[in-house]
């Protein structure tokens, strides 16, 4: 009896640790970059969704003619403290009789250079100082966990205010962001912000990180029981990372936010569903407008059709600076 006991338990044992293990791969794949960056990235750039939505699937030489204009800018380099104690890093680019200030925040695994390398010379040209964040756990700033917008946001508001203080004549300030990076500046909205702050610009922002998890699951991997998943996945978050994934999330922030937003998506998305932009659009009570370009993917739309892109972008300058 006591064999068999042995057995049962030492099959119970051997069966949790297989199902935490699987848990354990999806949470090291998605949210770990500890020591590795490089690494990550180049692995999940191997999956067929992020090639072909990637900009360089289709216009690789505009990006990466952004991508070297970037980087023959003299820049200054600007470091914050997260509210985690972090060592944040960004790139300021002040532009001659500047107008107005516009933060960017780059998506997953990215960089500001990359991200917005096609528009960042536009914007420059018309008049934006630009302050390319680097998120936590890329390009010079530090961190082990990514956390789809859960301590980004708070990420966001220390640059915001960090923009502020460097205002002396008090110019608008918006707050641009790039999958990720716009489901942090919309979560961003949610908290106090600079008075100065007058917008938001929201490209293929992703209204939660539990969505974006069950998005991926079921149209990357063909996974539509992931129920289980999400629970390993969460529980490693907050075990490790420090953040749960209902912290991830774009809905409260919408309701309060009273900022104006601009909204858009690539109706051909297959990386985060145009469905997110929908969602956050419907929520937003602010003054609002969605933008989305019928054959666009993933952050392509300026590429798509830049004269709308580029145009739409001057028209909410405009309107409230």
């Amino acid at each position: 009896m006591r064999n068999k006991v042995i057995k049962v338990f030492g099959a119970a044992v051997a069966g949790f640790s297989v199902f935490m293990a699987f848990g354990w791969s999806f949470f090291k794949m998605v949210v770990d970059c500890k020591g590795n960056k490089r690494l990550a990235k180049k692995k999940w750039f191997q999956l067929s969704h992020t090639k072909v939505n990637h900009p360089r699937h289709k216009f690789e030489k505009e990006y990466e003619e952004g991508k070297q204009w970037c980087a023959q800018q003299e820049m200054e380099e600007c470091y914050i403290r997260s509210r985690d104690g972090l060592l944040l890093h960004a790139s300021y680019l002040p532009a001659e009789n500047p107008k107005r200030f516009v933060l960017l925040s780059h998506g997953y695994k990215g960089s500001g250079f990359g991200d917005f390398a096609y528009m960042a010379r536009f914007l420059h040209e018309n008049h934006c100082s630009l302050l390319f964040i680097d998120q936590r756990c890329c390009g010079q700033s530090e961190g082990e966990y990514i956390t789809f917008g859960a301590q980004e946001q708070y990420d966001v508001q220390r640059w915001a205010y960090y923009i502020s203080r460097q205002n002396k004549h008090k110019l608008p300030i918006y707050l641009y962001g790039e999958s990720m990076g716009a489901a942090s500046v919309l979560m961003a909205a949610g908290h106090r912000l600079p008075q100065e702050v007058k917008g938001l610009i929201s490209d293929c922002g992703f209204r939660s990180m539990k969505g974006q998890m069950k998005d991926m699951a079921a149209n990357w991997f063909h996974l539509h029981w992931v129920g289980l998943l999400l629970f390993r996945l969460n529980l490693f978050c907050a075990l490790f990372a420090g953040f749960r994934m209902k912290e991830a999330d774009t809905a409260e922030a919408m309701k309060k936010n009273r900022r104006p937003v601009l909204f858009f998506h690539g109706a051909k998305d297959t990386y985060v569903d145009p469905g997110n932009t929908i969602y956050n659009y419907s929520l937003c009570r602010a003054p609002k407008e969605l933008v989305v370009m019928s054959e666009a993917r993933h952050l392509c739309s300026a590429y798509e059709e830049p004269e709308v892109y580029k145009g739409k972008i001057l028209e909410f300058f405009e309107k409230y600076d």
